[in-house]
C-alpha cells in the first residue's frame, strides 16, 4: 500500500486506548488520528494537540470513513472477532490489543479470515518490545540450549468498570495478563508448547481467577513454570532462564539482567521502554512498506490457544493437556 500520511481509526478509548491515542497524536508525526469509536460518542473526544477527530458509536461507521486507512483496536477481547470481520470486509489493516480473542476458535477464525483476504493483522503482544526482554533474547546464545524457564508476573489489582469480566468471557488474570507470559515462552525459546498443566485460585467458570500456576513443556524440551497473580501492591516481572552453559536472571520491572556464563557474571541495565509506542510504530512501518507483521495474528492465536489449554487443565484439577499444533 502507498500512503502519504496514514490515517488511523482507533476503536476503544478507555484507560489503555488513551495511551494509544496519545502516542499516535504526539509521537508519530507521519500519522494522523482521524477517527475514534467509543460506547458514548456524545461525549466527543478532546485530546490536546490533536486535529479534529470524527467520533463514532459503531465500528462499521468508523470503517466506512474514507479518512481511515488502518484500524487500531483496544477493546475488550470479546468484541474483537466482529471488529476484525468489519476491518477485513473494509480491506483495512488492523492492530488488535492482546489477547486477540477470548477463545482459540475465535482467534483462529480471525486469523483465517484476514489471511484469506490478504488483510494485514498484527497482535499487540507489547511485552515483546520491552528493552529488557529483547536483550534477554539476544543473550540466549550465551547460556546454551534452553533447559528451564521460570516467569513471574504480579500486577496490582485495580477497579474495573461494571461488566469488565463479561468483556473477557468471565475469564480473569490468566487471559488478561498471563497471556503475555504464554506468548513469551514461544518468543524466547522459539519453540511450540507440547503440554500444559495449570491450577488456579478458583475453578474456571465460577468467577474470574486472580492467580494461576502453570507448567509447560516445549517441543525442544524446555520445562517452563509461570506464576501469575493480581496482588494488592508491588508489581513484579521476573524471569530465570537456565541453559546448558549458563543462566539469565531478569527483572523487567526494574530493567536489570544478570548473566552467568562461561566467561563470568555480567550485569546489564537496559533503558526503560515505551512498549505501546513501539508496537504502533512497527505496525505502521509494516503497513507502509508492505512487509510482514512483526507479531502476527497467528502469534496472538497461539497465545490464546495456550490460555485455553490452561483453563482446560484447571477444570481437570491440574491434569496435563496436550496441544496438537496445526497450521
Amino acid at each position: 500500500m502507498a500512503f502519504d500520511r496514514i490515517g488511523v481509526g482507533l476503536i476503544g478509548v478507555g484507560r489503555h486506548g488513551l495511551r494509544y491515542a496519545r502516542h499516535i497524536v504526539h509521537d508519530l508525526p507521519a500519522v494522523s488520528l482521524r477517527a475514534v469509536c467509543r460506547q458514548h460518542p456524545e461525549q466527543g473526544f478532546d485530546l490536546p494537540g490533536a486535529q479534529p477527530i470524527n467520533v463514532y458509536g459503531k465500528a462499521e461507521s468508523l470503517m466506512a470513513d474514507p479518512a481511515v486507512d488502518v484500524v487500531v483496536v483496544v477493546t475488550p477481547p470479546i468484541c474483537a472477532p466482529d471488529i476484525c470481520r468489519l476491518a477485513v470486509e473494509s480491506r483495512k489493516p488492523l492492530l488488535i490489543e492482546k489477547p486477540l480473542a477470548t477463545t482459540a476458535a475465535d482467534a483462529n477464525a480471525m486469523v483465517i479470515m484476514a489471511r484469506e483476504a490478504a488483510v494485514p493483522l498484527m497482535t499487540a503482544q507489547t511485552l515483546r518490545f520491552d528493552h529488557t526482554i529483547q536483550q534477554m533474547k539476544m543473550l540466549k546464545p550465551r547460556i546454551g540450549r534452553s533447559e528451564r524457564l521460570h516467569l513471574i508476573s504480579r500486577i496490582e489489582k485495580r477497579e474495573t468498570a461494571p461488566g469488565h469480566a463479561d468483556g473477557y468471557a468471565k475469564r480473569g488474570a490468566l487471559l488478561e495478563i498471563g497471556v503475555h507470559m504464554l506468548d513469551l515462552v514461544r518468543f524466547m525459546t522459539g519453540e511450540e508448547v507440547d503440554e500444559v498443566r495449570c491450577t488456579m485460585d478458583v475453578r474456571p467458570g465460577l468467577s474470574p481467577e486472580t492467580a494461576a500456576s502453570i507448567r509447560l513443556v516445549t517441543s525442544g524440551g524446555t520445562a517452563c513454570h509461570i506464576e501469575i497473580a493480581r496482588v494488592s501492591t508491588g508489581r513484579v516481572g521476573r524471569a530465570d532462564w537456565w541453559g546448558t552453559k549458563g543462566r539469565l536472571e531478569v527483572d523487567w520491572a526494574a530493567c536489570h539482567i544478570r548473566c552467568c556464563d562461561g566467561t563470568g557474571t555480567h550485569q546489564f541495565d537496559p533503558p526503560p521502554s515505551q512498549t505501546v509506542l513501539a508496537a504502533i510504530t512497527v505496525f505502521l512501518q509494516a503497513v507502509r512498506e508492505g512487509t510482514p507483521m512483526p507479531i502476527t495474528g497467528e502469534d496472538g492465536w497461539r497465545a490464546v490457544e495456550l490460555a485455553e489449554a490452561c483453563y482446560q487443565s484447571a477444570r481437570l484439577g491440574g491434569a496435563p493437556v496436550t496441544l496438537h499444533i496445526s497450521s
